[in-house]
């Protein structure tokens, strides 16, 4: 009986393990990393099935000269699917925008895009990330559906970013229509060798933010200075300025009356 059951014991151990190993390692290691299974699209309606009234959800629109003369955007539905469209009636830096929160590792945008008549010597159709020139290739004339992509590494502590779908740029005004479809935001473990474009967000925010002018030492000398010349005005016109109030003296007690 022994020998009989011992073979089922090793089988419910062997499934026993099997389980643990599953139920630890449901996804790869950067999945659990970015906190998204690689793959999982993390914009919200990015295929833009859902809203109401020329709105679709979870998106917003932006444009640097934001009239109804010189930006247009419309949410239509299409024999292809829900397309958002951004027009600039005039040169201008028209987009729907969507916030994201991003952990750190790779991420991958990318959407399918037609254009009309957009400009060929400014910005062009793009997704892109609201930081100067980071954007996928540009989609200029008139051109039929195509996918763009880019690839953008976030560092280890996290980013805030705002996607956008987008005709013009950052002093790169344009104009054209263009047509959004599929928008795609996924988690990726590494770009492929040959992927262009590839941006490093955490090396362009550090290259953009303002530092002190000068090196250490000046800095330091600077402050020593400024701290010393403090002083020395606080001695002159401080100490003018105490002298200016009538010490107190101790009452002198009164002294015996002569006889």
């Amino acid at each position: 009986m022994n020998s009989a059951s011992h073979p089922s014991r090793q089988s419910i151990a062997a499934l026993l393990v099997a389980v643990f190993v599953a139920q630890s390692f449901p996804r790869s290691a950067f999945a659990q990393q970015t906190g998204a299974a690689v793959g999982q699209n993390l914009l919200q309606n990015g295929d833009f099935a859902k809203g109401s009234v020329d709105q679709p959800d979870e998106w917003r629109t932006e444009a640097w000269i934001n009239k109804p003369e010189a930006f247009q955007a419309h949410w239509t539905a299409a024999p292809e699917g829900h397309v958002l469209e951004v027009d600039n009636l005039q040169p201008n830096d028209g987009r729907w925008m969507q916030p994201v929160s991003l952990r750190a590792g790779w991420y991958k945008f990318s959407v399918e895009v037609r254009t009309e008549n957009v400009g060929g010597k400014e910005s062009g159709a793009t997704i892109s990330v609201m930081e100067d020139g980071v954007m996928s290739p540009e989609v200029h004339g008139t051109t039929d559906w195509q996918q763009v992509a880019m690839y953008l590494e976030v560092g280890e502590h996290g980013a805030d970013v705002d996607v956008a779908l987008r005709v013009g740029g950052f002093g790169s005004l344009n104009t054209g229509r263009a047509f959004f479809r599929h928008a795609m935001l996924v988690p990726i473990a590494a770009p492929p060798p040959s992927a262009t474009p590839t941006y490093d967000l955490a090396a362009i925010r550090q290259e953009a933010a303002p530092v002190p002018i000068g090196s250490p030492w000046s800095l330091l000398v600077t402050f020593i200075a400024l701290t010393a010349l403090a002083i020395y005005g606080w001695r002159i016109y401080g100490g003018d300025d105490v002298r200016l109030w009538p010490r107190r003296t101790a009452a002198k007690p009164a002294g015996k009356a002569r006889r």
